[in-house]
């Protein structure tokens, strides 16, 4: 455990990188043996236009790190936060951590970017994807990543939140989300299995379904158990699925970076509004 510890608290740049590239990579690889929608698009066009969203998260998290960092070592300092509650031991701690990091800094912003205008305008750019592969997880807004990054942070002030436990949760996030958002044709079985713990892709593709009600649904980002206790998992055939954005479907609102970008500054789209 301590090895673990020593690890997490000074994790290289360079490693960061490999664990949210190389889950990339794997994922993809993945998809392209054994996809579970079949369809024909510009896959080169449309993993570009994702990575430049993944290079404009990793700016503003990059810009803004020094005050997780500030809050994650006051914490620990002052020992405030729910992991300082009991005495246990450092492992039982950090899965503790990880899971309200998870429910705070994920499961809670998301839920409320469904159900506040402001924020919903802001996370539109992640649901108007109409390919959703693993390259999907990491297309957010610069805005989006702002309104995530302060969510994280309140969620270090209530967990407790040390350094390395804040890595441990960033690296699982990374490839936890790449995961659930491949278009990977995973055995049911074994996505059954999965699911009784983490999210797995069939249960976050209809997340990603083009129209409510089940766009507001399955709104987990690691474990399942966050929507099953607030009442916002379903199950659905993911056959039936369409992915995209009613209210954004033309080509323009989501291929198009600038236009993409102006989306949050614009008039309010209701969905409500096509019916």
């Amino acid at each position: 455990m301590d090895q673990l510890i020593a690890y997490f608290t000074d994790i290289p740049s360079s490693h960061r990188s490999v664990i949210l590239f190389g889950g990339l990579a794997l994922f993809m690889l993945i998809e392209n043996a054994a996809p579970f929608f079949k369809t024909q698009y510009k896959k080169g066009q449309h993993l570009g236009l994702n990575l430049f969203f993944t290079f404009t998260t990793i700016l503003v998290n990059l810009s803004m790190a020094f005050v997780l960092y500030k809050v994650s070592v006051w914490v620990a300092s002052n020992e405030f936060g729910v992991i300082y509650l009991f005495d246990a031991p450092a492992l039982v701690k950090m899965i503790l951590a990880v899971m309200l990091l998870d429910l705070i800094g994920a499961w809670l912003i998301h839920f409320l970017e469904h159900r506040i205008k402001v924020l919903w305008m802001f996370h539109t750019i992640h649901h108007s994807d109409q390919h959703v592969d693993a390259s999907t997880a990491n297309r957010h807004h610069p805005g989006e990543s702002v309104f995530r990054f302060i969510f994280t942070c309140l969620a270090v002030l209530f967990s407790g939140a040390e350094v390395w436990m804040i890595m441990v949760y960033q690296s699982m996030s990374v490839v936890l989300s790449q995961f659930n958002h491949s278009n990977i044709n995973l055995p049911i079985g074994l996505d059954n299995a999965l699911k009784v713990l983490f999210v797995t892709p069939h249960m976050h593709r209809v997340h990603h379904h083009y129209k409510r009600p089940l766009s507001d649904k399955n709104f987990g980002n690691i474990f399942s158990l966050w929507d099953r206790i607030f009442g916002t998992y379903v199950s659905y055939d993911n056959s039936k699925l369409e992915y995209g954005l009613d209210t954004y479907m033309e080509k323009e609102d989501h291929t198009n970076i600038v236009k993409m970008l102006k989306i949050p500054f614009q008039a309010y789209r209701s969905p409500d509004e096509l019916e």
